[in-house]
Parts: C-alpha cells; sequence; structure tokens
C-alpha cells in the first residue's frame, strides 16, 4: 500500500455497525476501507437462529445474515480486507491504522470493534455454543419456552438475565459461585422475590452435557465449599457473567470507563474525527439492531465531518 494513499474513512471492525456504517459511507461515494479484525461478522458469527432482525419474519442464521451485510456493503463499493489492527495513531487527520499488513491512513476513522462475552472456558461450552449454551438471554431467550433453564453469574448482569428468562421457562435457575449475591440490593430483592427464580449457591459449573441432537440436557456443578459434583438437569445455559469491550488497542488514547468501554458524545470520541458505534460503546442494549443504527450515526457523522473539512 502507498504511504500516500488516504483513505477517506477507515472503518475497524466487521459487525452490524461497522458494515452498516460502511454500506453508508459507499453509498455515500466515500470508498470505506473496513479492516474486518479476526471475527469477521462479529458475534452473530456464532449465532444460530436470528429471530428478532427486522425483515426477517421467519428467522435466519446469524452467519447468513452477516454475509448479507458483507455483500450489500461491497456491491456499493466497500473495501474488505481480513486484516487485524495492531495499533493506531490517532493524534492527527490523516490518522494511522497499522495491521499485519502494513499502515493504512484515513481522514476518519470509524471504530465498531464490538464486544467479547466471557465464558467459562470449557470444550463442552464451546462445544454446544449455540445449541444449548448463549451469552445472550434478550437474542435467544424465545427459544426455550416452557423449558428449564440455567444462568451463571451472580452480578446484576446475571440477575437481569436469569429474571428476563423467568418469561419464557418453567424454571430458571441461578448458579453462583458464593454464599451470597455480587447484585444490587434492588435485583437481589428481584431474583428474590421471583417465585421461578432459584438460586444455586456454592455452585459452579464444571462440564455442559448433551448430545448432537438434543443438545444440551445438563450441567455438571460441583459444590465451592465440599467439592462434591452433581448432575443438574438443564435444556439451556446462559452465561451472565459480562463482557469485554475489544478497546486495549485504543487506551490511553480514547476515554473509556472503568470497564473499558468508548465513551462517546453520540458517536463522536473524544479525538475530533474519531467516531466509535456498536457494542464497543454500548454496554447496555447489545443488539444487532442498535448496533447497525450506531453504525448508520457514525457513517452521517464521518460524512459532515469531512465537508467540514472541505
Amino acid at each position: 500500500m502507498s504511504g500516500n494513499d488516504i483513505r477517506n474513512v477507515i472503518i475497524i471492525g466487521s459487525g452490524p455497525a461497522g458494515l452498516t456504517a460502511a454500506l453508508y459511507n459507499a453509498r455515500a461515494n466515500l470508498a470505506p476501507l473496513v479492516l474486518a479484525g479476526p471475527e469477521p461478522g462479529g458475534q452473530l458469527m456464532i449465532t444460530t437462529d436470528v429471530e428478532n432482525f427486522p425483515g426477517f419474519p421467519e428467522g435466519i442464521q446469524g452467519p447468513e445474515l452477516m454475509q448479507r451485510f458483507e455483500a450489500q456493503a461491497e456491491g456499493f463499493g466497500t473495501d474488505i480486507r481480513r486484516e487485524i489492527v495492531e495499533s493506531v495513531d490517532l493524534s492527527a487527520s490523516p490518522f494511522s491504522v497499522t495491521t499485519e499488513e502494513g499502515t493504512y491512513r484515513g481522514k476518519t476513522v470509524i471504530i465498531s470493534t464490538g464486544a467479547t462475552a466471557r465464558w467459562l472456558g470449557l470444550e463442552s461450552e464451546t462445544r454446544f455454543r449455540g445449541r444449548g449454551v448463549s451469552a445472550c438471554a434478550t437474542c435467544d431467550g424465545f427459544f426455550y419456552k416452557d423449558k428449564v433453564i440455567t444462568v451463571v453469574g451472580g452480578g446484576d448482569s446475571a440477575i437481569e438475565e436469569a429474571t428476563y428468562l423467568t418469561r419464557f421457562g418453567s424454571k430458571v435457575y441461578l448458579a453462583h459461585r458464593r454464599d451470597e449475591l455480587r447484585a444490587s440490593q434492588i435485583m437481589q430483592k428481584r431474583a428474590f422475590d421471583n417465585e421461578k427464580l432459584e438460586i444455586l449457591w456454592n455452585s459452579v459449573v464444571t462440564e455442559v452435557l448433551g448430545d448432537d441432537l438434543a443438545g444440551v440436557t445438563a450441567v455438571r456443578l460441583k459444590d465451592t465449599q465440599t467439592g462434591e459434583e452433581r448432575e443438574h438437569a438443564t435444556d439451556g445455559l446462559f452465561l451472565g457473567i459480562g463482557h469485554d469491550p475489544n478497546t486495549a488497542i485504543f487506551k490511553g488514547i480514547l476515554d473509556m470507563d472503568d470497564d473499558g468501554y468508548l465513551l462517546t458524545d453520540g458517536v463522536k470520541t473524544n479525538v475530533d474525527g474519531v467516531f466509535a458505534c456498536g457494542d464497543v460503546t454500548d454496554h447496555v442494549y447489545q443488539q444487532a439492531i442498535t448496533a447497525a443504527g450506531m453504525g448508520c450515526q457514525a457513517a452521517i457523522e464521518a460524512e459532515h465531518w469531512l465537508e467540514g473539512q472541505e
């Protein structure tokens, strides 16, 4: 690549936010560059049925949805490269973005690197991911109507997930490694008052059990005090232990909250000409549709910023 080749827009990340931004910028004849990163397509690439994205009344597989996002963006002239960003220089426009292939320069940068769900790190958990194991109650709760569900965690996120899932499941268990919850008092009260929610104290999941046909059928729980293990029947396992925003390369450069999410004014970061959208800034909703909406906003803001420079 030429050091004199300055792009109008460089988009870091290729989930719903990044590819929506690319679509809008491409249609504005800005020829955006998307650096897709280590997980092209974002978290939807590990999601099976998506039934809550508008326009797909019969539902759609997560990977297929992202393939359509990508094809639409490329169809209008987006340059998508499956490269991992290693560092950035956002001191002044044109900004520099370096991958293992070299350095790109862009007048504006849109950051849509997303967030990664925290997992337990079990081989069996990975095997059943998308087939009974999930990290998004809002995405997948509907599929567990009148079924037994188990949620892992003890903080606000876990209780929020578990409480939400009681709308669908016949019974929801919350497996927590301690003998008291870490959640706020109001969230604890919500859990204790819910008749469909039962807390499994001093319990950690050591293995996810099931088969290829039925999916998850149980989990193995270990008592953190006695060390005893037992099988706990369940139709689904949800992780409620939080997400980690993918912002390591921006530390010390862009403003973040204590959890590492980028702080923005709308979609504007603290650096003029640099925008952020999607789950990298959003620790509340974390949905494909909200990420896509923010991607649209970031693209339009970048376009306006470029017009202002002219």
